[in-house]
């Protein structure tokens, strides 16, 4: 836009239609818009909910593994590995394809983004059965292979330990893992791909000092995969309303540390940039920002 006589006059191209914006600005304005046009193109909606159900998948595999792989090789696996094996799984699948969906694997992430106003509403159902499937197919794969042992993983309060207490230690954990996924999501911390490395940290460093109390779970997806297939219900709802409460705290702490949601940033991280995995780069190449 530039002046002229007074007023301003907006450049428009041989057609008649406002010009783009050249340089650093142009190209940040053409992806932001790329991002939001594929974002809504129920083509790729597939992609995200196969990714979020693989996400899943292995996060399980690990979490509810580690039980069960303990107890088919007598005690083999110590606690510390269980508990941190978790996180180094999360954290690998977020650099592995958290550009595809976001990389939730979590109901609670999902809502928290949701309510954030950086995940549309209408996609959360989507995510919550993708991830359920998820959880279900590798304890299935589980009992598949190694039996019926070790409670499939199911998570349960540690001896001596009231649901009532566990259902607290699961609300406050799941404060701070979705407190540091909306925080390594948000522009103001501006950390790219190390976010994986927060996110996976905290839940390895979570589940070496609580796992003992109630079995650091955090994740309702976690929980019900192994009551499902095994069938052991107890406590069922330490493990659901527990971490939603946690999740309804740490999007309000959000909103008070860095005010309303929706920014570019937090969308991006929420959404994923699918198109970067999908499209033909001889057809439609990706171009490097202008200097």
């Amino acid at each position: 836009m530039r002046e002229r006589g007074g007023s301003n006059v907006t450049d428009r191209g041989p057609s008649g239609a406002p010009e783009k914006q050249g340089g650093v600005l142009g190209y940040v304005e053409t992806k932001v818009g790329e991002e939001v046009k594929n974002f809504y193109d129920p083509r790729f909606e597939g992609r995200r909910l196969f990714s979020e159900v693989l996400g899943t998948f292995f996060l399980v595999l690990v979490a509810a593994g580690g039980a069960v792989v303990n107890a088919q090789s007598g005690g083999q696996i110590p606690l510390a590995v269980r508990v941190t094996a978790p996180g180094l799984m999360v954290m690998a699948m977020i650099l592995f394809m958290g550009a595809v969906s976001g990389a939730h694997f979590n109901p609670v992430v999902s809502v928290g983004f949701a309510m954030r106003g950086d995940f549309p509403w209408k996609r959360v159902p989507g995510y919550l059965v993708a991830q359920l499937i998820g959880s279900i197919l590798a304890v299935v794969f589980l009992r598949a292979t190694l039996g019926n042992i070790g409670g499939l993983g199911t998570t349960e309060p540690g001896p001596g330990i009231s649901a009532t207490t566990a259902l607290i230690f699961e609300a406050v954990l799941t404060l701070g893992l979705l407190s540091t996924i909306l925080g390594t999501a948000s522009g103001a911390q501006n950390i790219g791909v190390f976010g994986a490395i927060g996110v996976g940290a905290y839940i390895a460093l979570a589940g070496l000092w609580s796992a003992p109390i109630s079995g650091t779970s955090m994740n309702p997806t976690r929980s019900l995969g192994p009551m499902i297939v095994s069938g052991n219900y107890h406590d069922w709802y330490v493990y659901i309303v527990g971490p939603f409460v946690g999740g309804l705290l740490a999007v309000g702490v959000a909103w008070i540390l860095r005010g309303r949601g929706g920014g570019i940033r937090g969308r991006m991280a929420a959404q994923g940039d699918v198109t970067l995995n999908v499209v033909d780069p001889s057809t439609s190449p990706h171009e490097a920002p202008p200097a």
